[in-house]
This record gives structure tokens, C-alpha cells and sequence, in this order.
């Protein structure tokens, strides 16, 4: 995909949402720029390997923001970009004279359109990452979750967003929020489908999750045609638990037998 091919993109955008959504523009054809602060991206110290996966083919400078230098060289590359990319507190960026009013009142950055991911677009001051949003939206059991969902999601909802404000008169901007994105995950659980013992929660024995002789398996027998093959097969009445007979087979030994009898069955695999 070359949609974006002629577009450049500047991105200050750290951590895991910035560049995430900066890799996919990347993807989409545009020429992207990361500036990042004399200490470097704190996601290059905390997982290298993904950073790298983030950051192929895009350029990296080290620059100071606060030093006159720096600005100077930040104004410069804004001066030739399609888009500003940003994930700071709306008050940092003012300090910094690079929020999207800020940037208007400069001829040589007025054209350059902005795009800023913050925390929550109601408060966009308060601190936060993506384990506590997950919090307020209702979505973290016991355990920690295995990806960041906020994360993700949001640098999403960043490059679709992006793709619309490129189509908007220079000068735009638009801001994007981890938490207002995680919005639709949050919506089966707020109506009730996945909440504990509901039908998509437990409450439907042939959609659950299972203990098997040696791992786990997931069982998604939705349709009523899936439910009946099941317990035709098993030699069990419709809606009987089916944590005794699981125990029967390995979870592999599930996940094979669900492809032979067309029944949607798969390994819970540990990464």
C-alpha cells in the first residue's frame, strides 16, 4: 500500500503508540522522520527488538527540544512536512511552542497539519498508560494483560484519523485518545454479552475455555449448528458443562479433532 507515497510525516511521538501509528503510516508509503530527545525512545530500552520492527526505514535524529538548536532544527523540518505526529500533554507541547495553534503563527509551519495522542480527550493532562486505562474502561481482570490494548487500539484509530486530516486543508489538526479508543472494546462488556456468566462470558458451556489433559483449548461453538455437532459427537445432552470430557484429550488432540468435525476449537498458546 502507496497511498501516502510524496507524504512526509514528522513524528516526536514516543513510547508504544507514536511509533506504532508512525510505522503505519511508514507502511502506507509516506517518508517519516522521528525526532527523539538526547536519552533516545524509552521503548529502545525497554524492548529493542520491537523498536527496531517500528523504526525500519525510518530516519532518527537525537535532537534537544529546549535548546535554541534544537528548535531551530525542529522548525526546519516541519517547515517541509504533510503532518506532525505527537503524543505529549497538550501544556508540553505549548512550552515547546509546537502545539497547532503555535505552529499556525509561523509562516514557514502554518501548512502543516497536526495530529496529537494523548491519554483521554477529556483530560488530557492527567497521567496515564495503557494498564490504567484498561482500568477505568473495565477491561483488566486479575491477571496483567499479554498487549497493550490501549496502546494499540489507539495508534490505530492515530493512522486513521492521520489518513483523514491529510485530506484536510493545512494548517488542521485533530487529537486522538488511548482511552476514548478503547470505546468499542469496551462495548460488549458495558451491554452485558461478556460480562462473568453472561452467553459470551462463560455462560454458554460450547464458548468457553477449558483445562485439558495437558493445556488449554478454546472451544467458540456460537452457532446452533456448531452447539449440536459438538454434543452429537461428544454423546452429551445439549448444554452439558463440558469440563469433565476435556480433560479426556490433550489440547492438541482438541485442536485437530475441531478441524476434522468442521468445529471452531483452538490451542491457547503461551508466547
Amino acid at each position: 500500500m502507496v497511498v501516502l507515497k510524496g507524504t512526509r510525516v514528522v513524528t516526536m511521538a514516543l513510547n508504544a503508540p507514536g511509533p506504532v501509528a508512525a510505522a503505519r503510516l511508514r507502511d502506507a508509503g509516506a517518508t517519516v522522520i522521528k525526532v527523539e530527545p538526547p536519552s533516545g525512545d524509552p521503548l529502545e530500552r525497554f524492548c529493542p527488538g520491537w523498536y527496531g520492527e517500528l523504526h525500519e526505514g525510518i530516519a532518527v535524529e537525537r535532537v534537544d527540544l529546549k535548546s535554541t538548536e534544537g528548535a531551530l532544527r525542529m522548525r526546519a523540518l516541519l517547515a517541509d512536512a504533510d503532518l506532525f505526529l505527537s503524543s505529549q500533554r497538550p501544556s508540553a507541547l505549548a512550552r515547546l511552542a509546537l502545539d497547532a495553534a503555535s505552529l499556525r503563527s509561523h509562516g514557514a509551519t502554518r501548512g502543516v497539519r497536526s495530529l496529537n495522542i494523548v491519554g483521554e480527550i477529556a483530560r488530557p493532562e492527567i497521567a496515564g498508560h495503557d494498564l490504567t486505562y484498561l482500568a477505568s474502561a473495565g477491561l483488566l481482570g486479575r491477571d496483567m494483560p499479554r498487549t497493550l490494548v490501549a496502546d494499540v487500539l489507539g495508534a490505530e484509530h492515530a493512522f486513521a484519523v492521520a489518513l483523514q486530516l491529510l485530506r484536510e486543508p493545512p494548517g488542521s489538526a485533530a487529537e486522538v485518545g488511548l482511552f476514548d479508543s478503547l470505546a468499542p472494546l469496551a462495548a460488549p462488556l458495558r451491554h452485558g454479552l461478556t460480562r462473568a456468566g453472561a452467553l459470551l462470558g462463560g455462560g454458554l458451556p460450547a464458548y468457553n475455555i477449558y483445562d485439558t489433559r495437558e493445556g488449554r483449548i478454546a472451544i467458540a461453538a456460537l452457532e446452533p449448528h456448531f452447539q449440536a455437532r459438538v454434543y452429537a459427537l461428544l454423546g452429551l445432552a445439549p448444554g452439558t458443562d463440558l469440563s469433565a470430557i476435556m480433560r479426556s484429550r490433550t489440547a492438541a488432540e482438541w485442536e485437530a479433532w475441531g478441524k476434522a468435525h468442521d468445529v471452531p476449537i483452538a490451542v491457547c498458546r503461551d508466547q
